[in-house]
């Protein structure tokens, strides 16, 4: 394939998740905005108002940032794991397997497409947000680069468990035991300081902390790790999770019988 039948190729993908999420808006969406002013209303409002400040910013302002976050990270995720096994049930991947269209540019696609949905449902959230605090973001690039990243390497985590799983189960393992106890854990809600020395060191293996307080920095300019390393960090999560994917699309792991 020359570079505009691949562009054709990349694009076609692309818009074909981007009409999936879109098509069915109030279920991908709509939810994600409902759940997250619950938490505004709940955590922000309610308990915001008798825990007062954390790391000398207003208890609202300071789990903005975490629930954004967690809506891309969640959304991201579940899009490319639900929509590319479901082109694995209705063996429509195949015809993409064996088009020649090259492995990375069909990864691309379905990773594009749920980075999409991740950061469209960031925004929306974000926006939900305005009705309850008003975000100064301190350091823009910053912001944008860690959320974009987070968006990519949760879709191409999405991709991985979708090769993997073998039955509609399976998708939903990680999200439930894996993603949301990590995120819950991962200081959206509260500072790491807060924590006994022992939690504290525990939660440092956590990677979504890094992310979390990484876009916390970026809007509030307070974060509990390093930022320059977070980066990094997410970078080198991103390169190895984009060469394992790779790695079983071309042993087709869970395309062959």
């Amino acid at each position: 394939m020359n570079t505009r039948q691949m562009m054709v190729a990349l694009w076609t993908i692309v818009r074909s998740e981007i009409r999936r999420f879109m098509r069915i808006w109030p279920q991908t969406l709509l939810p994600p905005s409902i759940t997250m002013t619950m938490y505004f209303i709940i955590f922000g409002n309610l308990i915001g108002a008798r825990i007062g400040k954390m790391d000398g910013v207003d208890y609202m302002d300071y789990i903005v940032p975490g629930l954004i976050m967690m809506s891309v990270i969640t959304n991201s995720y579940s899009n490319v794991a639900s929509s590319f096994f479901g082109s694995k049930f209705q063996r429509s991947v195949e015809e993409m397997i064996i088009s020649p269209m090259p492995n990375w540019l069909v990864l691309s696609g379905f990773v594009i497409g749920g980075s999409a949905r991740g950061l469209a449902v960031g925004i929306i959230v974000t926006a939900v947000s305005l009705f309850f605090t008003d975000l100064q973001i301190h350091h823009p690039f910053l912001t944008i680069l860690v959320v974009i990243m987070t968006a990519i390497l949760f879709s191409i985590g999405g991709f991985i468990n979708a090769l993997l799983g073998k039955k509609f189960d399976d998708i939903s393992i990680v999200p439930i035991f894996v993603l949301t106890p990590l995120t819950y854990l991962g200081g959206v809600f509260y500072s790491i300081h807060t924590l006994p020395e022992f939690w504290q060191n525990v939660s440092l293996i956590n990677p979504i902390l890094y992310m979390v307080n990484t876009f916390r920095y970026g809007i509030l300019g307070v974060s509990d790790i390093n930022v320059g390393a977070a980066v990094g960090a997410i970078a080198v999560f991103i390169v190895i999770f984009f060469s394992a994917a790779m790695w079983l699309l071309r042993r087709g792991k869970g395309l062959r019988s």
